[in-house]
Order: structure tokens, then C-alpha cells, then sequence
């Protein structure tokens, strides 16, 4: 079996090698998916540069998002027929409630090999079905950022018809969170540091665009956009050099989904506004198989399809990797597998 591992963090030659592994027999509980297709994450790039943690056990399978086929099933396993189209869990043993540290000891592409290869072997829980509407590339992009963004908007308080929402970048957290919160019937303001990716926002709805390099107070625009009260919910994808402004842009008694850390983890962060406005922040670290189905159904209900912006045959893993660094895309890089 043909897979990408990760070998070594010490900077000398590519980051990730192709090799030949053998293929993976399914145990009892376990089925085998052919992967069709993967999506990468930023996490993915953390991952493979060290970043993320230099402690990991390598070798490594990096990648937690694909698309693929029931191609094995071992013994006793009774939810998947041979030749089902599946998707890969972000964490194999979080079915549902709340995260625990069990729950989430098991993370696809960190802690247990990942899915940039071209055979898995997974629980049999730890697969939900693909939405039939989609392709396996667009699949692909669900199981970790559209699950996060619909975790942030709908797994606490759900944001309803008339709110506001905010949401940082043009990544895939963020365009599916303009999506999601759109068939909410919400209002979203887009931030990105380039015209013409907000405007592609604008033509999936979205009724704002902030360029935050023309307009570095974009917490300011945003109060004004919402009527200057601020927003009711911001996707926050910056980390510590923009939860200030993420601040400044809520509302009073408004919610924050800490997700991403894309200025950097580091940094000092005042804690005063959270207690004097009564802002709600919740950490979101992705989400549950019973979140992920209600996810999927909502996502057949509507035909929403994801926002691919190029996909890469499997022996250019490492372009494909390359090009997300470079910040280009809008939306997903994927993978093609099969």
C-alpha cells in the first residue's frame, strides 16, 4: 500500500515520504476504507513541520480528512456493507456528549496514523456515511473543518434566523461557516486580507467583506455593520493576535468560538472584556460522530456543496502541501487518492 508518512522534523529534505506499507487488515469491530480522497488542514501543516508536537511517535501518516470505500470488514461488524462510500472520523472514539480526554485521545493524522494513504482501517464507529450529493473531493472536507465550523455555530446555542456572525478568513473554517450560517438565515461579515476573495464570499452570501489590511480596525467596521452594538458570534480563527479585536467586534453578552491559531499562539490576552461585557467564549476542538451525522443531514438537506479550490493528484502530496502554506487558496486543497 502506497501511503505519506512523516519521518523527521529536522528540517532536511522533504517533509513528507512516500513509501510502500503493507496493507491493513481489518480486526474484529474494524472495516477497511480504500481512501478516494483527502483535504488538508492547517493543522496538517503544524503537523508536519513539528509545530504541532515535536513529541509525536514517528513514523507518521499524517492527515485527518478523507473520502473513501468499504473495501474489508472484519468480524462482528454490522453497520457497513462492502462498497459503501464512508468518511473517517477526526476522533475515532468521541460518539458523542461532551469531549473528554478519553474521548478525544484518539485524533486521525496526531495521535494514530492519518488518511494520506491509500488504505485505512478504522472502528466501525468511527465512520459515518457520505453525503450522496457530494463528490469524494468535496466529501473529503468535511470531517474536521466543516464539523468544526458547524460545531462552533449549532453545538452550544445555535445561532438563528436575523443574527450576526462573524468569521475571519477565507479558509475552510471560515467559508463553511459562511455557509452554515447563511442556511441559518444569519448576517456574516467576512474579514480577508484580499479584495477578491471577498468578493467570491459575497457570491456564497455573504453580506459584508472587511479587508484588514485597508481597514486594520475591522473590529471597529464590524460594530458599525452591526448596528453598532456588535455582532452576535465571532468564527475566531486568528488566535491571540486577534482575540482583542474579536473583543472589541461582539457584542455585549455575545459568543466567541476560539478555534484557530493562525497569528500565532503566543501572545498576552486581557482577560477584562470577557468579564465586563459577559462575553461567552468556548473553545471548539472539531466534534463528535453524533454531531458529525447531524451535520451531514443538514448538509443533504440543502445540497450545500463545500468550496474545493484545487485538487492534486496523490504523488503531488507535497505540492499540494506547498500551495496551502502559500495561502492562495480559497476554500480546500484536496488530494486525489483513487
Amino acid at each position: 500500500m502506497q501511503a505519506f508518512e512523516i519521518q523527521r522534523f529536522d528540517g532536511g529534505g522533504d517533509p513528507i515520504q512516500q513509501v510502500e506499507r503493507p496493507d491493513p487488515v481489518p480486526g474484529h469491530g474494524q472495516v477497511a476504507v480504500d481512501i478516494r480522497a483527502v483535504s488538508l488542514n492547517f493543522r496538517d501543516l503544524l503537523m508536519i513541520s513539528g509545530k504541532y508536537n515535536p513529541r509525536l511517535k514517528l513514523p507518521l501518516i499524517p492527515c485527518s480528512d478523507g473520502a473513501g470505500v468499504v473495501s474489508a470488514i472484519g468480524a462482528g461488524v454490522t453497520r457497513w456493507k462492502l462498497g459503501e462510500r464512508v468518511l473517517p472520523t477526526f476522533f475515532q472514539g468521541w460518539l458523542d456528549g461532551e469531549p473528554t480526554e478519553a474521548r478525544t485521545a484518539a485524533a486521525l493524522g496526531g495521535d494514530i496514523d492519518g488518511v494520506l494513504a491509500k488504505r485505512v482501517v478504522v472502528d466501525e464507529d468511527g465512520v459515518v456515511a457520505t453525503p450522496g450529493h457530494l463528490t469524494d473531493e468535496e466529501a473529503a472536507t468535511l470531517p474536521c473543518a466543516a464539523l468544526t465550523a458547524w460545531n462552533a455555530l449549532f453545538g452550544d446555542a445555535p445561532v438563528v434566523a436575523g443574527q450576526t456572525v462573524l468569521t475571519q478568513g477565507t479558509g475552510g473554517v471560515s467559508i463553511f461557516a459562511l455557509q452554515f450560517a447563511k442556511l441559518a438565515g444569519a448576517r456574516v461579515i467576512v474579514t480577508s486580507s484580499r479584495d477578491e476573495k471577498l468578493a467570491k464570499c459575497a457570491t456564497l452570501g455573504a453580506d459584508h467583506g472587511i479587508n484588514y489590511v485597508s481597514e486594520p480596525a475591522w473590529e471597529d467596521r464590524a460594530r458599525s455593520l452591526s448596528g453598532g452594538q456588535g455582532v452576535d458570534h465571532v468564527v475566531e480563527l486568528g488566535g491571540a493576535g486577534t482575540l482583542g479585536k474579536s473583543f472589541k467586534a461582539v457584542r455585549v453578552g455575545g459568543r466567541i468560538s476560539l478555534i484557530g491559531v493562525l497569528s500565532g499562539g503566543a501572545g498576552e490576552v486581557n482577560p477584562v472584556p470577557i468579564l465586563m461585557r459577559s462575553i461567552r467564549v468556548r473553545g471548539i476542538y472539531v466534534g463528535s460522530v453524533d454531531l458529525f451525522e447531524a451535520m451531514n443531514r443538514a448538509i443533504t438537506a440543502h445540497q450545500l456543496r463545500p468550496v474545493v479550490d484545487r485538487v492534486f493528484d496523490f504523488d503531488d502530496a507535497a505540492k499540494a502541501f506547498a500551495y496551502m502554506a502559500s495561502g492562495q487558496h480559497f476554500g480546500k486543497v484536496v488530494i486525489r487518492v483513487g
